[in-house]
């Protein structure tokens, strides 16, 4: 593994963005926003496990710690099976 130094902070991306988001959301009114950064985050998340497991379902629901059932269910949620 690398040096935690050379290893991007995930929350750190995520406050960055949200703030961003926020702060060009200006004087609109915002809401649901945790939905929305779930949906946002959800898929190219699984697109990333699946390209580091190699499409391999099983692998990629251990990584995640979902079972292979729930993966599938996302999958076909987001058009990715």
């Amino acid at each position: 593994m690398k040096d935690d130094a050379e290893v991007p902070v995930l929350n750190e991306a995520v406050q960055r963005a949200v703030s961003g988001y926020l702060k060009a959301m200006e004087d609109e009114k915002v809401t649901d926003l945790y939905e929305l950064v779930l949906s946002e985050i959800e898929a190219p998340l699984l697109e990333c496990v699946l390209a580091y497991t190699r499409n391999n379902q099983s692998l990629s629901a251990q990584v995640l710690g979902l079972n292979r059932g729930t993966l599938r269910k996302k999958l076909k949620k987001y058009g990715m099976l």
